[in-house]
């Protein structure tokens, strides 16, 4: 059923409320979690030597952003949450902006990659197609978007947190409708039997001659 926009509204306001609310208590249950397998999949398509302009979509306090700087790398993080973002403009002393994912202002062709991780299950599925449209647009010819989900069927709330839960399927369907191409994709805890592993990782490209539907 199709959300309104005071719907949305709520949607948006509630979850980074929570996160708001909750902003020290997440950075100490995070800051130590080994993304290891997240980092290399999403650095392995680029050249080893290349230094890169990265956008950390939903940056949180700064954990991942503070990883690519230390690599040498040029990162930018995002987050609606302006708590967060006042934590991660400390921690990192990097440009942080502070947007919401249902009104991004980004400039075109202005990243090699954006990392969205545990970040892009919270967009409504109805706004999803708007929203990888604006991240395809940032992203220069070539570009690699890495994202890394809860998978599930269906969306709803959790609590205070909105989340959109979907398998492969759906979600390469709405990455290919957007202009990406799946490159990669793997099931997380690494080792774990696939009924353990809750999360779902995706590596896609914006293809160097790609052209959106819209």
């Amino acid at each position: 059923m199709e959300q309104r926009t005071e719907e949305l509204g709520e949607i948006e306001t509630l979850t980074l409320s929570h996160y708001d609310q909750n902003a020290e208590a997440f950075w100490n249950g995070t800051k130590d979690h080994d993304v290891t397998q997240n980092y290399e999949a999403f650095l392995a398509p680029f050249p080893k030597d290349k230094k890169l302009d990265i956008l950390d979509l939903g940056c949180g306090p700064g954990r991942d952003v503070n990883y690519f700087k230390s690599l040498g790398h040029r990162p930018v993080g995002l987050d609606g949450s302006e708590v967060f973002c006042s934590m991660a403009r400390r921690y990192t002393g990097c440009q942080i902006l502070h947007q919401k994912f249902l009104s991004l202002e980004l400039p075109l062709h202005a990243f090699d990659g954006i990392f969205a991780n545990a970040s892009l299950f919270h967009v409504p599925s109805q706004e999803l197609p708007r929203v990888l449209y604006d991240l395809h647009t940032t992203l220069r010819p070539g570009g690699i978007l890495f994202l890394s989900n809860p998978r599930g069927n269906g969306e709803g709330w959790s609590g205070q947190r909105y989340g959109h839960y979907m398998q492969l399927a759906t979600s390469k369907l709405f990455l290919e409708d957007a202009g990406f191409e799946m490159i990669d994709y793997y099931y997380r805890p690494l080792g774990k039997p696939n009924h353990e592993q809750p999360w779902l990782a995706i590596v896609a490209v914006k293809p160097v001659s790609s052209e959106t539907h819209y």
